[in-house]
């Protein structure tokens, strides 16, 4: 069965991470993406390591980007220069196809190549454009480069990270261009499903930095109702407690407890046997407990180092206070409930072979989502992509012959 998307055409003029790995979720959906590159050095994210080999491990070639291929699979590459006037006519063609025109050049470029949203409009009213940047396409820092830590040091997420009275510390993943990513790939649906009523386009214009302030919600709300500026915690809930990381005897364990949660609290005393916080007063609630944290959790902390990461999860899990391990990237890939979600999928690539990808999170009861094809090489599909437009093989060979499209 087809995918959600199938029959959508998507034309993917991004690089790096932002846009690619918002097409890549439209890919695992089902639609026709198709990646167009630069011929010669196409994505730069090809650029980046580390490589792999098609004898194993990694290589000092740079054929195969582990980073390219994390964020590219599904797709199709057409390799076009944009930069030639016949290169922009083939583009203009394929947008003649399309559903979807999706690109993150620094706001202007696209206008600079005749390439902006009236433009592609003239060829095709129905298209949806979307431009991720930065900044967004207005603004006084509309033409500054941008990358995840800019904008998560500029958004407020590096100012709350890390540990207190420590210095800025950027998460584990690149927060900055996912969260764009994500709000890309709802705003893209929501205006074709706009364009079922309207039978239009438009040009949608998603800024990293809005996105990074958009899932700062609670610390922009504890500042405008109370006024304090929000400082890094940890890895602390700042209205609940116990909410956080606990060295145990063999590792670390998480313990969730919500504020509003009645029954939890007194199961966890038992649990830690310390009956006695059960009636205190100055622990009978989250935003309680928190205020009286800095005498709470050495209580907490030295009960917790009695016990193996193992069983603390098995405990507290059966007595249905939240509770997890905190585990590394080998231990997550091992992870029964991970891989029985299908969140690894082993794919056959043409020159490595059996290639481990991570999977889709987004599980539909009818139709498949996920990975089904491995990411393209450099303008592997060029020639069944003209074809599909209607560019003759001759017509193609001249368009190598120039340069235009490889």
């Amino acid at each position: 069965m087809p995918g959600p998307l199938d029959g959508v055409r998507v034309i993917d003029l991004t690089r790096i991470l932002a846009g690619p790995f918002a097409t890549m979720l439209m890919a695992d959906l089902g639609a026709d993406v198709i990646k167009v590159e630069q011929p010669g050095t196409g994505d730069p994210a090809r650029g980046n390591g580390p490589f792999l080999s098609p004898s194993g491990g990694e290589s000092d070639e740079q054929e195969f980007s582990s980073y390219f291929m994390s964020i590219n699979r599904g797709k199709r590459s057409i390799a076009l220069d944009l930069a030639n006037p016949k290169g922009r006519g083939v583009l203009l063609r394929l947008v003649e196809t399309a559903d979807v025109l999706m690109e993150n050049f620094r706001p202007g470029a696209m206008a600079r190549l005749g390439l902006d949203y009236e433009a592609v409009r003239a060829r095709n009213p129905r298209v949806v454009m979307c431009s991720v940047s930065g900044f967004g396409q207005t603004g006084p820092y509309a033409q500054r480069p941008a990358l995840d830590v800019i904008v998560q040091g500029m958004g407020g997420m590096l100012s709350i990270t890390g540990e207190p009275g420590g210095g800025p510390v950027r998460p584990g993943a690149s927060i900055g261009d996912i969260t764009a990513a994500l709000f890309a790939t709802v705003a893209v649906q929501s205006a074709l499903l706009e364009r079922e009523r309207s039978g239009e386009g438009q040009h949608l214009d998603i800024g990293m930095l809005d996105c990074q302030v958009a899932i700062m919600e609670n610390a922009f709300m504890r500042y405008f109702a109370l006024g304090q500026i929000p400082q890094p915690l940890g890895t602390r809930h700042p209205s609940s407690t116990p909410f956080q990381a606990f060295p145990t005897a063999d590792g670390h364990v998480v313990v969730a407890i919500m504020g509003g949660s009645t029954d939890q609290w007194p199961l966890f005393c038992a649990a830690i046997d310390h009956v006695e916080l059960i009636d205190d007063e100055r622990y009978a609630t989250g935003w309680s407990r928190t205020q009286n944290y800095d005498a709470l959790i050495p209580v907490i902390a030295e009960a917790m180092l009695t016990k193996t990461t193992a069983e603390w999860a098995d405990v507290l899990n059966g007595m249905g206070v939240p509770a997890g391990p905190v585990q590394n990237i080998a231990q997550v890939a091992a992870d029964p409930q991970v891989n029985h979600r299908g969140m690894f999928v082993e794919l056959p690539h043409p020159a490595l072979g059996p290639v481990k990808f991570t999977g889709n999170p987004i599980k539909l009861s009818r139709t498949p989502s996920g990975p089904a094809r491995v990411p393209p090489e450099l303008g592997g599909q060029t020639d069944e992509i003209l074809a599909e437009i209607g560019v003759s093989p001759d017509e193609a060979a001249a368009l190598r012959s120039e340069g235009v499209a490889a």
